[in-house]
């Protein structure tokens, strides 16, 4: 009862067995007539048993003798296997989802509530995001966690701050639906946020400035930049067009950890950190509510205490999260699944495009496939920033690892080797073919002449610069403009008995295989190769084709490691 006398009813307990149907009914009053209902899992058979176990006469005490007793375990190996119905497929297909797309990719819940719709929060992003719910291509999600205080008390913090994108990660789901990628961008990140047009409540549309070298997470709240401004801001830092975003708040990761009913998580260490107010032993734990909050937002007493730790915390509780969510536990529990969504869209603010459970529910069911196997997180390679000198405070791109990282994302290639199943099609980043295969020369045995056909002046030249000063490429020279003139592909002409070079010098400035065009006659001992610049060439050191594997020493986990330990 609460103050005025009234009832306070858990919406998840209206939901009740009916045993003359074996049927799930929502019953909102003991003494309202049954909603339409939801059929349980199990058969006719099952029902039938139910029902002739209600018409059994009462057991007398000779029937708890072994072998009577042995009767009703043998009815129970005869049923039926349970069939899930139609309506069950759907919670299925949907209940994993949106907690991953709060905390990194999905939707859930009992859609027959329409009561989930009143509870979505829209924003007009306007033409930085797709209009389209799902797509034949790729889909790419952006995943943003503000830190916004709202609602949490003086104990978290600044509660009048706007929020910013304290966390966010590039969703990316493949064209086949067999793998997905999830890229976080460190908060610290100095980055140039473009020109925002943003929707005001007038209907008015207010462009907000753009800024060169700034922290990434002031893409959004800052001079009233909405999460479309983010959306912006990650295509001109990746080149990765953003389809739509799902924002939530600090509240989303309380309420969604105890919907499932905790999150796994593993300390190598003891944590004990005022800040965040984490106080955990060494060892698996689960966490829920304000722990599991305090757990993706400490960082003090992890690594070395920056936002790059923090970012691999936030992977191992939404790599357990997934988990979680996809089990058993929680796909055949109706109260944590109408917790789980009632909980998730309240929290939840998405794009104007899928701005109903409906939408979502269609997204969700389009990226459902993808096996936990096949996620893997990822955090976009940076190095400290040489401006902030002996104090590291922000980074910047590497400007080697990282537009590989971007080709691969955008060319729709796993990071990690894909986990097929059965029958399904051939895998992304499918491997090297035979003429990158193989030893590859030392760069101080690399001798290369480099001709400019791009267009580009002075492209020959920058390239040479690159591979000596960032390379050790030293025996490198200019050959002018290329004899055709403007050609449309990149080509590398190398002798049978300089492969070991030409695979070199095409790993690294990202040669694709079809740019080695060998001959057949060995050169003399100290010949260059001929490496012609075309218009797919765009500048040194960006690759001119996607890698089909992740560069070295990159920070990656994939979601279904459960091994993974807090350091």
């Amino acid at each position: 009862m609460d103050t005025q006398g009234h009832r306070n009813i858990d919406p998840a307990d209206q939901w009740v067995l009916d045993p003359e149907t074996g049927s799930y009914v929502l019953r909102m009053d003991p003494g309202e007539a049954p909603s339409p209902s939801v059929p349980a899992q199990g058969g006719r058979r099952e029902r039938r048993e139910q029902q002739s176990a209600r018409t059994a006469p009462a057991a007398t005490p000779a029937d708890t003798s072994p072998s009577s007793s042995d009767a009703p375990n043998r009815a129970s190996r005869r049923k039926a296997k349970p069939r899930k119905s139609r309506k069950k497929k759907v919670l299925i297909w949907t209940a994993a989802s949106l907690g991953f797309v709060l905390v990194a990719g999905s939707v859930g819940g009992y859609l027959v509530y329409q009561h989930f719709n009143n509870n979505i929060s829209t924003v007009d992003v306007g033409d930085a995001g797709n209009k389209d719910v799902t797509a034949d291509g790729p889909v790419n999600i952006l995943v943003i966690g503000t830190d916004s205080r709202e609602g949490l008390g003086k104990e978290y913090g600044d509660a009048g701050s706007v929020g910013h994108a304290d966390t966010t990660i590039l969703f990316h789901v493949s064209k086949d639906r067999t793998n997905a990628t999830a890229l976080s961008i460190p908060r610290d990140l100095m980055t140039d946020i473009p020109d925002c047009p943003t929707k005001q409540k007038d209907g008015s549309t207010k462009v907000v400035a753009a800024e060169k070298n700034v922290r990434f997470n002031t893409s959004l709240g800052q001079e009233g930049r909405d999460p479309g401004c983010t959306m912006r801001a990650v295509k001109a830092l990746t080149g990765v067009s953003v389809d739509h975003f799902m924002m939530a708040n600090f509240t989303a990761v309380k309420d969604l950890s105890s919907a499932v009913g905790g999150v796994d998580i593993c300390l190598a260490k003891p944590i004990n950190d005022p800040k965040s107010h984490l106080n955990l032993s060494e060892g698996h734990h689960t966490v829920a509510g304000d722990d599991a909050l305090a757990f993706v937002r400490t960082r003090h007493a992890v690594g070395f205490g920056g936002d790059l730790d923090r970012i691999k915390l936030q992977q191992q509780f939404l790599g357990s999260m997934i988990r979680q969510m996809k089990s058993g536990d929680t796909l055949t529990s109706p109260g944590k699944l109408w917790k789980l969504a009632n909980a998730a869209t309240k929290a939840l603010t998405v794009d104007s495009a899928i701005g109903s459970i409906s939408k979502l529910s269609d997204l969700a069911k389009d990226l459902s496939s993808v096996d936990t196997k096949n996620i893997t997180f990822a955090t976009v390679p940076v190095i400290d920033n040489p401006a902030d000198g002996k104090i590291h405070k922000t980074v910047i791109l590497d400007p080697t690892k990282a537009p590989q990282v971007f080709s691969m994302v955008k060319s729709d290639i796993s990071l990690t080797k894909v986990t097929k199943k059965p029958g399904s099609p051939t895998e992304s980043g499918t491997p090297a073919p035979d003429k990158l295969s193989g030893t590859k020369a030392p760069a101080s045995q690399v001798r290369v002449k480099v001709f400019n056909g791009s267009g580009v002046t002075g492209a020959a030249q920058a390239t040479i610069n690159w591979l000596q000063n960032n390379k050790a490429v030293n025996r490198s020279t200019n050959g002018g403009n290329a004899p055709a003139g403007t050609v449309a592909k990149t080509s590398l002409v190398y002798a049978p008995n300089q492969a070991d070079q030409a695979r070199a010098l095409a790993a690294m400035m990202g040669l694709p295989a079809s740019a080695l065009q060998p001959g057949t006659v060995d050169a003399a001992a100290k010949a260059n190769m001929t490496l012609t610049l075309g218009k797919d060439f765009k500048e040194a050191g960006t690759p001119i084709a996607a890698p089909t594997t992740a560069p070295e020493g990159i920070q990656k986990v994939v979601a279904d490691d459960k091994s993974v330990c807090a350091k």
